[in-house]
């Protein structure tokens, strides 16, 4: 039995997590929101250790202390475009560590107790789901294995196969929770995870991520039922609908269903990325060219995308802007939700360089600005301004929203080569007579380019 003020303890811990989820909405609050968070869940381990007094308190505490360790390393040294594998790993540890957890509670399950059964089955099987399929996107991120998609002959029939023997199992462990039931429960979830997405190309895996992470919300919250912790039960459930909702919303940003998104690549519509560089004749400049553009214009929007953080130049665009807006030159960034690798990538890499919220303009609030706009600057982006997603319908971004940088009279694009972006098809709006390209590393360029601007 819980005593009462470890109750009230899980309550204050419980309205951290909301508290913290909804400061978490905003650029402005995010940080404060996940310092809350932090702060309620070591109060809820706190109140765990002086409420149960668990016994092997050493091994448990060296475990903290590895796990601690571990986690603030990987968080300071990983670098701001690997945050995505960043979140995948940790979330694929949430989901094993709730898998192992109900398979070491088996023996507390008795064969009458059959809702504590059903939950202990669906936290195995979805957890070990969570665990290996973010193992995969993470090797996808980080260019372990390749990022586009991996299927074979028989993929499907396997799949559901898979799913179908899952399912057997949960019923078998359900009328007799057995560990080795459990355990073979476990290893089909970890074949579902693989198979789950490795179908799955590169631009879509963010989107995979966030509907692994609701997995393991869902995993965390039967667990909490089958422990009979009701702060878990919360947290997890908080998680699961969160990461639900975000799947939603980047399949909606993206135009294309989670369906799609899952098993496109099986039917041969998923986004395949690794595009061939075109050698088509476009348009190019210097760095003086384009200063000469931006120095002269009234109203600039910036398009970033991940190419600005792979170059870590956010630090310099912010420099440029600074120069621009001394001239009166009316400045905007334009957002779009799956610019970069995640939501709100954007958003943390440019407040990082201390660029202004009230600049950050999302794509619904902004994309009515571009018919009044000078010069669009595209740093890094490519597919979230492709007109391909309006006007190509057998592309495979046909459907997506996207920033209306071709209503602009002049655009620009700072880009390494001509190689597509994630999609893997060709941009048109690169050929377009109103479009200059300067080439080379963000960061360079933009660094020549302020440099230019000065002298204009």
């Amino acid at each position: 039995m819980i005593p009462t003020w470890a109750q009230i303890g899980y309550l204050v811990s419980a309205v951290c997590f909301i508290v913290a989820l909804k400061a978490l909405s905003s650029p402005r609050s995010a940080r404060t929101g996940n310092l809350i968070g932090a702060a309620g869940a070591v109060l809820a381990v706190l109140i765990t250790f002086a409420a149960y007094k668990p016994d092997h308190l050493a091994p448990i505490l060296i475990a903290l202390i590895i796990g601690t360790i571990g986690g603030v390393v990987g968080s300071r040294r990983v670098q701001m475009t690997q945050m995505p594998q960043l979140v995948a790993l940790f979330n694929g540890v949430g989901g094993g560590a709730a898998a192992l957890v109900a398979l070491l509670e088996l023996d507390e399950v008795s064969s009458d107790a059959t809702v504590a059964a059903i939950a202990s089955a669906f936290t195995i099987l979805v957890g070990a789901v969570s665990f290996s399929g973010s193992v995969v996107t993470f090797t996808k991120l980080q260019e372990l294995m390749t990022t586009r998609p991996v299927t074979f002959p028989g993929l499907p029939v396997l799949f559901v196969a898979s799913i179908l023997g899952g399912l057997a199992l949960g019923v078998w462990l359900v009328s007799d929770p057995r560990v080795w039931v459990g355990v073979l429960l476990c290893l089909v979830g970890l074949a579902i995870g693989v198979m789950l997405v490795l179908p799955v190309g590169g631009a879509d895996v963010p989107i995979v991520i966030s509907l692994l992470n609701a997995f393991t919300g869902l995993t965390v919250a039967a667990g909490g039922y089958v422990l009979g912790n009701t702060l878990l039960l919360i947290a997890g459930t908080l998680v699961g609908a969160a990461g639900t909702l975000l799947t939603k919303l980047m399949a909606d940003a993206m135009g294309r269903s989670v369906f799609n998104i899952l098993f496109g690549a099986i039917r041969g519509g998923s986004t395949l990325g690794a595009g061939v560089a075109s050698e088509r004749p476009v348009i190019s400049g210097g760095p003086e060219d384009v200063a000469i553009l931006l120095g002269y214009a009234n109203k600039v929007i910036i398009v970033p995308g991940y190419g600005l953080a792979v170059a870590q130049a956010q630090h310099v665009l912010r420099d440029l802007v600074e120069e621009l807006q001394s001239r009166g030159v009316k400045v905007d960034y334009a957002i779009h939700p799956v610019a970069g690798r995640m939501p709100g990538h954007m958003n943390v890499l440019l407040a990082e360089a201390q660029v202004p919220y009230d600049q950050l303009r999302e794509m619904d609030d902004i994309n009515g600005d571009f018919k009044t706009t000078d010069v669009v600057l595209v740093v890094g982006a490519n597919d979230v301004v492709n007109p391909a997603a309006r006007n190509t319908p057998s592309a495979p971004i046909y459907g997506m929203p996207i920033l209306n940088a071709d209503e602009a009279q002049r655009v620009i694009f700072l880009k390494r080569s001509m190689r597509p972006g994630f999609a893997g098809i060709e941009n048109e709006l690169l050929y377009d007579p109103r479009t200059t390209l300067l080439f080379g590393d963000a960061r360079d360029s933009l660094t020549k380019l302020l440099g230019a601007l000065k002298t204009v």
